[in-house]
């Protein structure tokens, strides 16, 4: 099987992503966080570096795991007990970890946010809802019940959507971050969206939505 150096790997990600443009979260850090021997040839792919998905990435024959949620948040912690384990099985079986947060969030192209505009056929998508002082959402137009939204969405993404109907019976205008938006919902609404499509949110946020008309 073919192998390329990882530092070539490396560096087109950082060349597409462009890490170095985004303030994320304290402590995040976007970019190569475990490197392996110096080649590549396979790469894994998943929303989180866990011990569950390394091992996939294992025996899947992966010598790097790109990632959207890495293993450095906030306060770094000593590499004790469950966190040196899963820096042992990195190590001890040549798997890098190359992390990609805001910047995949923001990529007008490959981001998280673009393909579920793409697969759901929102019109005219552009920038939207600022984290940080950077757009990392997008916004565009579909028109479409609450009930053939939810429809699409469930396809697109292969499981069943929460739907919180509080807003129009159409949704027209749609909002999109697909990480854990829920609670700046009110943000979304004061940038004109009807229908605001989120990964996650807390309990009281199904209140809001119906206050907001969301």
């Amino acid at each position: 099987m073919a192998k390329v150096t990882l530092d070539k790997i490396v560096a087109h990600c950082n060349r597409t992503l462009k890490p170095e443009s985004f303030e994320d979260w304290p402590g995040a850090v976007n970019g190569l966080q475990v490197q392996n021997r110096g080649s590549v040839s396979r790469i894994a792919a998943a929303v989180d570096a866990t011990p569950a998905t390394i091992r996939k990435a294992i025996v899947a024959g992966a010598d790097l795991l790109i990632v959207h949620h890495g293993l450095f948040w906030g306060v770094t912690h000593p590499w004790t007990g469950n966190r040196y384990k899963l820096l042992r099985l990195l190590l001890d079986n040549n798997v890098a970890v190359y992390s990609s947060h805001l910047p995949l969030d923001a990529h007008p192209r490959l981001g998280n946010n673009a393909q579920l505009c793409k697969a759901l056929g929102i019109k005219s998508p552009q920038p939207f809802f600022t984290e940080r002082g950077q757009a990392i959402g997008l916004r565009g137009t579909l028109d479409l019940t609450r009930a053939q939204l939810a429809k699409r969405l469930a396809k697109s993404t292969g499981t069943e959507p929460t739907v919180m109907p509080g807003g129009a019976a159409r949704c027209r205008k749609i909002g999109v971050v697909t990480g854990g938006a829920g609670a700046e919902m009110k943000t979304a609404a004061d940038e004109g969206v009807d229908t605001f499509i989120t990964g996650e949110g807390p309990h009281w946020t199904f209140a809001l939505a119906e206050d907001l008309g969301l």
